[in-house]
């Protein structure tokens, strides 16, 4: 049986978790998401956890029993907590600004590029550095990414935008070959 999910999902105070027609409902004081379940897996909600069974042991129906599992907590943990990403804009003259519900950012092109901050997204600056919050995990990840693959760091001199703590390997130049 899958290790991840067979582990049951803890329900904090203050969280109601919903099951209805193949769809889990989770609802905190930070918002509410929703999630599909995919066919082969049942939840079963006791008073203060979430427990996922599968129908049968086909190699896809245990893969989407862990991942089932998976989503859920992802979903306690956001409408509880919430979810955090931060970049750092490394570069002379690389700047970022937030106005409104766009983020613009100087990062070497010739014009400035301006993204647009989903709806369920918050983003903040400090000192170079980029903050996504969200409580949806996958929205926060895949917006943060998709900003960074604006100018990802380059091996050179390290110049672009990259996650707080990523180490950038760099390459020796054309002078240090000798």
């Amino acid at each position: 049986m899958s290790r991840v999910g067979r582990a049951p999902v803890a329900i904090p105070n203050g969280v109601s978790v919903g099951h209805a027609e193949g769809e889990v409902n989770v609802k905190g004081p930070k918002g509410a998401l929703s999630v599909r379940i995919p066919k082969g897996i049942t939840v079963e909600i006791e008073s203060e956890q979430v427990r996922f069974c599968r129908s049968n042991e086909k190699k896809r129906t245990r893969a989407l029993h862990g991942l089932a599992r998976a989503l859920v907590a992802n979903m306690v943990t956001g409408v509880t907590e919430g979810f955090a990403k931060e970049l750092e804009v490394h570069g002379v003259g690389y700047r970022a600004d937030v106005s409104g519900k766009s983020l613009k950012l100087a990062v070497g092109f010739s014009h400035p590029i301006d993204v647009t901050i989903p709806e369920e997204l918050s983003v903040s600056l400090q000192e170079g550095k980029i903050r996504i919050e969200g409580i949806d995990r996958q929205l926060v990840g895949q917006f943060a990414a998709d900003v960074r693959s604006l100018r990802p760091p380059e091996p050179y001199k390290g110049k672009g935008i990259r996650y707080v703590g990523e180490q950038v390997r760099r390459k020796v130049g054309k002078a240090g070959t000798t």
